[in-house]
């Protein structure tokens, strides 16, 4: 027995596609926190190592790096990656 799917092509924006009001933002916040990840993987950190450099507390890192990012400006993202 075999089922129609019905699929949709995205916008490239999960958050726009779920209806998010700050959906840009957010794209950009996780595409920042995305470039934090790589480059605290790089540098070969761990996450109580990279929180004493970031500037935030390893649970908020650890929070952060698990996509709960709402209440971390772009900014402060921005100052962790420089």
């Amino acid at each position: 027995m075999t089922t129609d799917i019905e699929m949709y092509q995205g916008s490239m924006n999960v958050y726009a596609d779920l209806g998010y009001p700050d959906a840009e933002e957010m794209l950009i916040k996780a595409q920042l926190v995305a470039q934090i990840h790589s480059a605290i993987k790089t540098r070969g950190w761990t996450q109580q190592e990279a929180a004493k450099v970031l500037g935030l507390s390893q649970p908020k890192l650890s929070s952060m790096l698990r996509g709960q990012f709402r209440g971390i400006s772009e900014a402060k993202l921005m100052a962790c990656l420089s």
